[in-house]
């Protein structure tokens, strides 16, 4: 996948989770999440737990 498609899947994906975590990046390759938050600090806590294994994590609401 080309890099053009590949920000445009992220941008649908961060159109589609308003508020908590659309997705992660390790080593190349991308997971699309759908991890919705109730609070900050649940958002908070789940992007330091994927950060702390590793990933980069494509969130909304911080």
């Amino acid at each position: 996948m080309n890099r053009k498609r590949y920000q445009g899947l992220l941008e649908l994906g961060s159109e589609q989770v308003p508020f908590g975590i659309y997705a992660i990046e390790k080593d190349g390759q991308a997971e699309m999440r759908h991890d919705h938050c109730k609070s900050s600090s649940e958002l908070k806590r789940l992007r330091r737990e994927y950060k702390a294994r590793g990933y980069k994590v494509y969130a909304n609401g911080l």
